[in-house]
């Protein structure tokens, strides 16, 4: 996503929850360790989903779906093979916090342009998606061999 992993977040699937234990600010509800339980175990056959939520003030709601598998010999690394539109800015306040910021964004005589242009730390390209550049930053990684599968 391009996010900083500054905020907790968490993975929710029939009921259950996926996370960092003790990181959870809603301690009523049991968190299972993400570090232990890979995504096939949770995601077993196409079509199958899960929703990932990130910085819970922000409330953003991702719809993970497990669109194919292919089998292979060699544990592969995670590759990205589309996407679409830049990421949202960290902290941007959410969906509505979002659409707020690209109406000031796309218009220079907006009197906040000059301040968010600031705070975006220069142009932002909405409409941007890097497939290679996306695919670099993942191949960069160290990922564990539990989580090539």
């Amino acid at each position: 996503m391009g996010w900083t992993n500054s905020h907790l977040h968490q993975f929710e699937k029939s009921g259950k929850l996926w996370g960092v234990p003790g990181d959870d600010e809603f301690e009523d509800r049991e968190v299972l360790d993400e570090s232990k339980t890979p995504v096939a175990a949770v995601l077993r056959s196409e079509g199958d989903s899960m929703v990932y939520v990130y910085d819970f003030g922000d409330d953003w709601r991702h719809e993970v779906v497990l669109e194919k598998i292919v089998q292979s010999e060699v544990p592969m690394k995670p590759i990205c093979l589309a996407g679409e539109r830049h990421c949202p800015p960290e902290d941007v306040g959410g969906v509505s916090g979002y659409q707020d910021f690209l109406e000031i964004i796309f218009d220079p005589a907006h009197e906040e342009y000059e301040h968010t242009v600031r705070w975006v730390g220069g142009a932002f390209q909405a409409e941007e998606f890097e497939v290679a550049k996306v695919n670099k930053i993942l191949g960069r990684k160290k990922w564990p061999l539990k989580h090539r599968q």
